[in-house]
């Protein structure tokens, strides 16, 4: 099919198109009010239809006759578990698990907030709380009690489900502790507290509030699905790196599952019965999106993988994983594969395995720079697609769309957008600029099915954030160009934007220079505020493993570099090379807070942080610079 055509369609009849796109799901009731708007003035699509999502990623498989085929593989290194639950075995377990959560008295538009590893428990509890059309909210599991404080205070569970640790490489993460923690801050106290205890370490429980997840699922009967209105709220994640009030996205039962099902086929060419792995956590909206929802209503398996792309054991865990269970299609965010490449930066490890399963590989959540991407190309020989896309939209605004028409990929862009996403640039007065010139990315509105239709709790917030800055549109708050046949370059947060004597440079540009370099394993680039030019560049690079230049040498060959191919005007001197860079638990750079380092700033240790050393070395490096 023409990706053209189809996207032309999306936008200029999106009723149709989206009507059609519905039709291949099994609802209860199908909806006839395919686009409509709320008395905010917000669009919200299939509102009359009755389903449950569930029942159209679990029950019914199992009804049509995909009960023997494998739905879900739990792979964990960590713990050197492996188990496979059928579509039957998938239904039988989740059903029980929503029996218990009826017991406990939850019922549909309750939320439950979630806080839980990557283990089947974790899958089991998120669809059987949509099983009873209540909410879900998932927790990233070891985010600080704060954090996960904060989340039960605006979210106001009835229940928290938890377990008793997690486990980091060989490090145990006392969950339970921190759950304690957060009900200690809170105001809002949920009735009960679920445990799971996972025999690496069983945790105290609490006499009155906690109860014994094993225990109760052994008295509990099945529950059937409920009926939700396709409005319905399916779950509300809270985005990375909130600090104060956080910023809950709404997920909606109806629109999600149709762009989830629509997406398996168009954006990734996975079809039923194959094996789709998204190496993410299902604490983030990969997960949810394409660990869990997106494969289980195509009538995929997909993995649950516990562990990690180095350490767990070595630089070729993914590589094992694909060959042991026959994946089909990669997805990770492109931080993964930069750790692999540090570790084994000639692809070593890739030879080790049979790879012969693997047809495309699948990145997002950040930027793929060029190096990557060429690094990633090279040795597995295989299409590497950048998909473009935030926790508000569910599902990709641009990538190479695989199963309409794969285009010519070309290094450091996102390629088109999706079908049903009208991607514009736009300058700082809301006008349209020409092809090749940056601005700020916005999509015209309406929202394709999935995207947010608020913030929990907060309308106002919404529309301030994303609707009020340029009328008509959705503020993506990321800045890119679109060239002339229409790809999209996204080069990052406007935030990370400087001006250098009233140049308007980004650090996605200079980073995509800087990484070209034989000894770059990743790099970051902030804006330092000088008194001449306003800000000039300072960047921070990691090399890879068994690198033995002359630091001073590799710094004049990258000053040389951006020199090169951006020019004088860019006024980039200032090279750190540091052991790690900052990162959250999703694998984004804190670009922001080494801004802030380097300027001499206040700044609050960001409680998403994977590791607070890292920032911490950095500083003193920098102290002992200037010494």
């Amino acid at each position: 099919m023409s990706y053209l055509t189809e996207h032309q369609r999306s936008i200029t009849e999106s009723e149709a198109f989206w009507r059609d796109k519905a039709s291949r799901l099994k609802w209860y009731k199908d909806p006839q009010t395919i686009l409509s708007q709320d008395d905010h003035g917000i669009h919200r699509w299939f509102a009359d239809g009755e389903m449950n999502t569930c029942y159209m990623a679990v029950d019914y498989h199992v009804e049509t006759g995909r009960g023997d085929q494998v739905a879900l593989i739990y792979d964990s290194p960590v713990t050197g578990q492996k188990q496979t639950f059928s579509y039957q075995q998938l239904q039988d377990e989740v059903a029980l698990c929503a029996g218990m959560l009826k017991a406990q008295g939850v019922e549909k538009g309750d939320r439950v907030i979630i806080y839980m590893p990557m283990i089947p428990q974790t899958v089991f509890a998120m669809l059987a709380v949509a099983r009873l059309g209540a909410i879900h909210s998932v927790v990233f599991g070891g985010f600080s009690s704060r954090e996960l404080a904060i989340r039960i205070d605006d979210a106001t569970p009835k229940l928290v489900l938890s377990a008793s640790c997690g486990i980091e490489i060989n490090t145990i993460v006392d969950y339970k502790k921190l759950l304690d923690g957060a009900i200690e801050m809170t105001e809002h106290k949920p009735n009960n507290c679920i445990i799971f205890q996972r025999p690496q370490s069983e945790a105290p429980m609490v006499t009155g509030r906690d109860l014994d997840w094993k225990e109760l699922l052994s008295s509990a009967s099945p529950a059937d699905c409920v009926a939700v209105k396709g409005t319905d709220p399916l779950y509300i994640l809270y985005t990375s790196g909130t600090t104060g009030k956080p910023k809950g996205v709404v997920r909606e039962n109806g629109g999600h599952a149709v762009a989830m099902k629509y997406s398996m086929d168009a954006v990734y060419d996975i079809q039923p019965g194959e094996v789709y792995w998204a190496a993410s956590d299902v604490g983030w909206v990969v997960g949810h999106s394409y660990i869990v929802y997106g494969p289980l209503l195509q009538g995929c398996s997909t993995i649950l993988y516990e562990g990690k792309p180095v350490m767990t054991p070595d630089a070729g865990a993914f590589w094992r994983v694909i060959e042991e269970h026959k994946v089909k299609a990669l997805f990770t965010a492109p931080t993964a594969f930069r750790a692999i490449k540090k570790e084994d930066p000639n692809g070593e490890f890739i030879q080790k395995y049979d790879l012969s399963s693997l047809s495309t590989i699948f990145a997002a959540g950040e930027r793929l720079d060029p190096p990557t991407y060429e690094w990633l190309s090279a040795n597995l020989q295989r299409p590497v697609i950048d998909n473009w896309w935030q926790t508000e939209t569910g599902w990709a605004i641009a990538s190479n769309q695989r199963g309409l028409e794969p285009m010519p990929i070309k290094p450091g862009s996102a390629t088109v957008p999706s079908p049903g996403f009208d991607v514009q640039i736009l300058d700082d007065e809301g006008n349209q600029v020409a092809a090749g010139v940056q601005g700020n990315i916005a999509i015209k509105l309406p929202l394709p099915p999935s995207s947010l239709t608020t913030i929990w709790g907060d309308i106002e917030r919404f529309k301030r954030g994303y609707l009020e800055t340029y009328p008509g549109y959705y503020n993506s708050g990321d800045g890119g160009y679109i060239d002339e046949e229409g790809y999209l370059f996204v080069m990052g947060r406007i935030d990370d934007v400087f001006n250098v004597a009233g140049h308007r440079l980004s650090t996605g540009e200079m980073e995509e220079v800087v990484g070209k370099h034989s000894a770059v394993a990743e790099c970051a680039v902030i804006g330092r505020d000088d008194e001449l030019k306003g800000q000039v560049p300072m960047g921070f690079v990691v090399l890879k493993s068994g690198i033995d230049t002359e630091h001073d040498t590799i710094i004049k060959e990258l000053i040389e570099l951006v020199r090169q191919d951006i020019g004088p005007v860019a006024s980039f001197k200032e090279v750190e090379i540091v052991k790690r860079l900052p990162k959250t638990r999703s694998g984004k750079i804190l670009r922001k807070t080494l801004r802030q380092i380097v300027n001499g700033e206040e700044y609050t240790m960001p409680s998403t942080i994977d590791d607070p050393a890292s920032l911490s070395e950095i500083e003193e490096q920098l102290k002992n610079r200037k010494a």
